[in-house]
């Protein structure tokens, strides 16, 4: 197993795992996310936002996209100290490695190179399963919030007011023992 950016080259395979997630999501009941356009993701891997966990074969396992800034799910909150992972999306034939395991420690390798304090997480609805699976791989859970300001965030929120908010303190000495 290996973490690496996406290239360019994976733009096909990141829409088919996305929707891999929509159509779990809809199985599950659960907020579906919407289509994203092509050049949404080009943009984040340009960016090298845009992430994956690879097996031996260079398959891709897993994928996710970082931001550094979320404004109007964190709000005042949003103070240039964290890394915001979304969209986590697991191929169908890797389902239930706990790849979120691997996602938080690269997460905080990856946040404390950056000179940041928190690793932040969302999710909508009140997804007892979700809430259950972040917490137990470190997340401390801070509760659900009714997001206000959702013009320019991507429709799902938009459908979906109640936003469960997660987040990772690296300055917690209870982590880092």
């Amino acid at each position: 197993m290996e973490i690496k950016n996406c290239v360019m080259s994976d733009v096909n395979e990141i829409m088919s795992l996305y929707e891999a997630a929509r159509n779990l999501q809809a199985q599950r009941q659960m907020v579906i996310w919407p289509f994203f356009e092509k050049t949404f993701i080009e943009k984040e891997i340009d960016e090298k936002r845009q992430w994956k966990i690879v097996d031996d074969h260079n398959n891709i396992a897993c994928i996710w996209v970082i931001a550094f800034e979320d404004p109007e799910i964190w709000g005042e909150r949003d103070k240039n100290d964290s890394i915001y992972v979304h969209r986590i999306s697991t191929h169908p034939s890797f389902r239930g490695h706990r790849y979120i395991d691997d996602i938080v420690e690269w997460s905080k390798e990856y946040a404390k190179q950056s000179g940041k304090q928190f690793i932040r997480l969302d999710t909508l609805g009140n997804n007892t399963k979700l809430i259950q699976h972040y917490t137990s791989a470190g997340f401390n859970f801070l509760g659900i919030e009714r997001l206000t300001d959702t013009a320019n965030l991507p429709l799902h929120y938009q459908r979906e007011p109640n936003c469960c908010l997660f987040e990772i303190d690296l300055k917690d000495k209870s982590i880092n023992t």
